[in-house]
């Protein structure tokens, strides 16, 4: 894997001596000193508050500051390594129609229809977080329902997955979306037994969404990039990015840069207010740009970097688009689909593993993982490269065989156990008894897969303790167990996975991580210790401050 090579310096701060009641590092002998040494944006020394004034004496720097933090639990950062920052600045603007605010369709129809009465005539109505089995009536809600809302502006409510959603009539009449419109490879206007359009839209069928000016991916994922003047963008980013902070969360793989993406964190970057790290997974459809463009590997600087290539396989567990050839328990009617053929998908997999670059592919069922380990194999046959680092994103439900050879080719399976939190009783009844194995990172661990935490968000809140626990402990919000304990991990291994393991997936284990000599100063203060906390309360662990680069950056 070829790693960041260009690092810009930070603004040189005052050096100070960092102490606190707990300090776990998180290195690999899993040291809890008494202090660290900070000079500029790194870590100098770590061990005793004598030992680090000794070291800043020798290097020749000023007098350190003893910043005592207190009766608080100090680690690494956390690395969020799959995340949508901007889509959740954005969300944060739309109406919540989650299980908290609405549980059932008329709930949410009142929700949207409340907003549009506040909303200026002609303003599209979003929504966002439903999940169509935690509603009174089990299902989606219908464009003729979202009808009710406004019949003379766009209406889309967006399912919690963000893989698809809902669309009133208007929407679809304005897009030019009939009975007849054949649905988009990779995607689907769902239709009812008469051939009628139900409102409900998948994956690559989103594209509709965005308009003619919008951004347009093809097959190449879900199009969520639904646009908003830059300025507004803007505003969703910077708000994204305090969310992410008030989380302990100090760097972030954005898992689908588009364009839109792009612009918006060399905006907030050319203003100086991009506080977080960022490695970029430029989607798929624009590999043979990067290529052209000589992004062969990481490109960036400290806090804003190029990491590599964002694929898709299939849809999503939580809509029920991820690809069951034979169709879900559930609904024996739908089977998901596949992004690409297999044959076409290997082909791009080889083009961006030939010149270096990372591989980041969402994939969910057996089938689909199939595809993209299958692909993987073919790369490194033909390249060999025994640190690629090739990514599977979700990595939802994996056969023990395929686990076996994903430990064999190094892949890095990227998971989200906050899904698991939320709805997994959901996969079970979406697919029966196999969906107890949802997110099995016991048996990563067993097989000695580098496993990686991380929110998804906005599908997930950015909150680390919550994914920590959900991890440890496989306890779902309804206090049920998914599966058998050996699919859980430790406590331990679970800050690990959000921490170190993190960031050897984005290829910045060198610099972030843990807190070690001549790495970066970014660390999060915890007002509990989660290693002795019971599992089932460390989600409620608070953040009291973040610290990027020896500065503090958020404070509760």
């Amino acid at each position: 894997m070829r790693k960041l090579a260009f690092i810009q310096a930070s603004p040189i701060a005052a050096p100070k001596i960092v102490t606190a009641a707990r300090i776990r590092t998180l290195d690999p002998e899993g040291t809890t000193p008494e202090a660290f040494l900070v000079v500029g944006d790194r870590i100098r020394h770590v061990g005793t508050i004598d030992a680090c004034r000794t070291a800043a004496a020798e290097a020749g720097t000023l007098e350190p500051e003893l910043v005592d933090l207190g009766d608080v639990t100090v680690v690494p950062g956390f690395i969020d390594a799959h995340a949508h920052p901007l889509m959740l600045g954005q969300m944060m603007s739309w109406v919540d129609c989650g299980p908290d605010k609405a549980g059932s369709i008329p709930e949410i129809v009142a929700l949207l229809r409340a907003a549009a009465d506040a909303l200026p005539a002609g303003r599209p109505i979003r929504g966002y977080g439903y999940e169509q089995r935690n509603l009174a009536e089990r299902r989606h809600p219908t464009r003729f329902e979202l009808d009710e809302v406004a019949t003379d502006r766009e209406v889309y409510l967006m399912n919690a997955s963000g893989h698809g959603g809902v669309v009133n009539s208007y929407t679809f009449e304005l897009h030019g979306v009939t009975r007849d419109t054949p649905n988009p490879k990779g995607g689907e206007f769902f239709r009812d037994a008469d051939g009628e359009l139900t409102g409900e839209l998948s994956d690559a069928a989103c594209n509709v969404l965005t308009g003619l000016e919008g951004v347009k991916i093809g097959h190449h994922g879900p199009n969520f990039h639904l646009a908003d003047e830059p300025a507004e963008h803007e505003r969703q980013l910077a708000a994204a990015q305090e969310n992410f902070l008030a989380g302990g969360v100090t760097t972030i793989g954005d898992a689908q840069v588009s364009r839109r993406e792009f612009d918006m964190y060399l905006r907030l970057a050319d203003a100086d207010r991009l506080k977080v790290r960022v490695g970029m997974y430029l989607l798929s459809h624009l590999l043979d740009d990067a290529i052209e463009m000589g992004l062969h590997g990481q490109f960036g600087n400290e806090h804003l970097s190029v990491a590599g290539i964002k694929f898709y396989s299939d849809g999503t567990l939580g809509g029920w688009t991820a690809y069951f050839p034979d169709g879900y328990v559930g609904d024996p009617c739908r089977t998901g689909q596949l992004y690409h053929e297999p044959a076409e998908y290997t082909e791009l997999i080889k083009k961006a593993h030939r010149v270096g670059l990372q591989t980041a592919t969402h994939s969910q069922s057996p089938t689909a993982l199939e595809m993209v380990i299958s692909a993987i194999e073919a790369a490194l046959a033909e390249l060999p490269d025994p640190d690629a680092r090739h990514r599977i994103e979700h990595c939802g439900l994996p056969t023990p065989e395929q686990i076996a050879r994903m430990a064999k080719a190094g892949i890095y399976p990227v998971n989200q156990p906050q899904h698991h939190f939320n709805w997994g009783e959901g996969v079970e009844q979406a697919i029966g008894t196999p969906g107890e194995r949802f997110n099995p990172l016991g048996e990563f661990e067993r097989a000695g897969i580098p496993f990686v935490i991380s929110s998804d968000a906005p599908v997930a809140d950015p909150r680390p303790m919550e994914a920590v626990q959900a991890a440890a402990s496989r306890v779902t919000r309804r206090g049920n167990q998914l599966g058998p304990d050996d699919l859980a991990v430790s406590v331990d291994a679970a800050l690990r996975a959000h921490t170190i393991t993190a960031a050897r997936a984005l290829g910045r284990e060198d610099d972030l991580g843990s807190l070690e000599t001549g790495k970066r100063a970014d660390f999060a203060v915890l007002d509990r210790d989660p290693e002795e906390t019971a599992t089932s309360e460390i989600s409620g662990i608070r953040v009291v401050s973040t610290w990027v680069g020896g500065e503090c950056v958020y404070s509760s």
